[in-house]
């Protein structure tokens, strides 16, 4: 079987750098290059961390795909740089799988014409982690039940984006089978500002950041006399590779946009 072409953007990244390895490790995935905005020109292996690993490094995508042959690319960049790449990508006909939080409604509905136009695959997944797909998809069953729902996300001090992107998917797949409330107290005041955190149809999302945390989400239920919390924890980035590769292995059979790992797990 041919091997599977794979181009790694924002390889000294923490996810980049797992996903680099995740590729190098799978017998039917080649590397063929990666993207990095400051080292264009040289081998991966100039790069602190990447011993031995003889591909090139360009800054620029279209240049990398101008000059490489590729099947997938995988970006684990910002949410501006991925949909230039992604936008890139499908350009050349390379498929993309996108790990980046904060695309806009407006920024997926532009890359789906684009892939339904050019008959290509894309997957963009605000959580790789299987683990925290299902408790996505858990909370959604729970929430059919449970109309009362707090999200609560905890994530390392390094984040750029609150909420996570976790969070919002998990509010807006709840927000498909509950109807719209709002939640506590009608005259309810918070004597400091935010201190119920985010309103996402009537449910509070709240952020945490602190060090030594990895990515984190528990969704609380409550009902008369019950309570119920789903919960998952991702103690490292590696808990995310099971998913890059599933979404490697599909995106190669799709012909438009997919928004999260839970539409194409079974």
């Amino acid at each position: 079987m041919n091997k599977v072409k794979v181009v790694v953007a924002g390889p000294r990244g923490k996810m980049g750098r797992e996903a680099v390895q995740m590729v190098l490790k799978t017998e039917n995935y080649q590397l063929v290059a990666v993207i990095d905005y400051k080292n264009d020109g040289k081998k991966l292996s100039d790069l602190e961390g990447f011993h031995n690993i003889e591909v090139p490094v360009y800054s620029n995508i279209e240049t990398c795909f101008q000059n490489v042959s590729a099947h997938v690319l995988i970006d684990l960049t910002t949410p501006e740089i991925g949909m230039h790449h992604t936008k890139t990508a499908l350009t050349y006909g390379v498929r993309p799988v996108v790990g980046t939080t904060g695309f806009t409604k407006e920024n997926l509905d532009e890359l789906r014409a684009i892939c339904e136009e050019k008959q290509l695959g894309c997957i963009i997944a605000p959580n790789f982690a299987i683990g925290a797909v299902l408790m996505m998809k858990f909370s959604q069953m729970a929430a059919k039940y449970f109309q009362d729902i707090e999200i609560i996300e905890l994530h390392h001090d390094q984040k750029l984006d609150a909420p996570s992107g976790t969070a919002i998917k998990t509010a807006e797949m709840i927000g498909e089978v509950r109807e719209s409330k709002g939640q506590g107290h009608p005259n309810e005041k918070e004597t400091i500002n935010g201190a119920r955190g985010a309103k996402f149809d009537g449910m509070h999302i709240h952020s945490v950041r602190l060090p030594g945390l990895v990515a984190h989400q528990q969704v609380l239920f409550g009902s008369d006399g019950q309570t119920l919390t789903i919960r998952h924890d991702s103690y490292n980035r590696a808990s995310f590779m099971s998913g890059v590769k599933l979404s490697v292995d599909t995106v190669l059979n799709l012909d438009t946009l997919v928004y999260g790992l839970e539409n194409i797990l079974e």
